[in-house]
């Protein structure tokens, strides 16, 4: 039986795929393992608290959203990296 990841784990994972290059809501919740709903929550949360940015363009007719990584989420990353590291925890 698989543990249940905490919010803190899925937020890190989000950051994590996003600054990779996935920028694209569906692309993002497959990369992190994530249904429908708990990403659409997830993505306002940080965009919210300043850990994502959107960015919208209009295209056939529709609004396409990607999303790119803050400043302050390359900053919260890497801390909690570091934290990880300096714990020897594993990834």
């Amino acid at each position: 039986m698989s543990k249940r990841r905490s919010m803190l784990d899925i937020v890190l994972d989000v950051l994590s795929v996003v600054r990779e290059g996935v920028d694209k809501p569906t692309r993002i919740m497959y990369a992190a393992n994530l249904s429908w709903r708990p990403t659409q929550r997830i993505l306002k949360m940080m965009v919210d608290r300043g850990l994502l940015k959107v960015i919208e363009a209009e295209g056939d007719g529709r609004t396409k959203r990607r999303y790119v990584i803050t400043e302050r989420g390359l900053n919260v990353l890497e801390y909690f990296e570091r934290a990880k590291e300096l714990l020897d925890l594993p990834v």
